[in-house]
């Protein structure tokens, strides 16, 4: 464990700072729909979130490649609601951008695939 992140955590007690007070008892957005599987990726490189609060700054540091939002929650050992909360403050202030799952609906036709399949195969 790194110097910066012990002093957050004891070995016997676990977390001694409740993860909720980490966003100021926010547990929701609304503004933004992340959900498990949307890939968020930083902006912002590690030297530059340097500046920001902690925990901004890990999730700045974690995201340097793309990751989905249950990785990042799962990495920072922080509940998803918590994660999705500090995501969505590095959004709105331009360190990450995110991209969402293609929903079901959009996915391609079955037999438009099936098509595809049998042409490749007549290769």
């Amino acid at each position: 464990m790194r110097a910066e992140e012990e002093a957050w955590f004891d070995d016997a007690a676990g977390p001694l700072v409740r993860p909720y007070t980490v966003t100021g008892g926010r547990t929701r957005t609304d503004t933004i729909g992340l959900d498990l599987l949307t890939l968020v990726v930083a902006l912002t490189s590690i030297m530059e979130a340097a500046g920001l609060p902690q925990e901004y700054a890990r999730v700045v540091r974690l995201c340097q490649q793309p990751l989905s939002v249950a990785e990042v929650a799962a990495y920072l050992e922080l509940p998803l609601p918590v994660v999705k909360v500090l995501l969505a403050d590095l959004i709105e202030q331009n360190h990450i951008i995110f991209r969402s799952a293609t929903p079901l609906s959009a996915a391609p036709d079955e037999r438009i695939l099936q098509a595809v399949l049998d042409g490749i195969r007549r290769l």
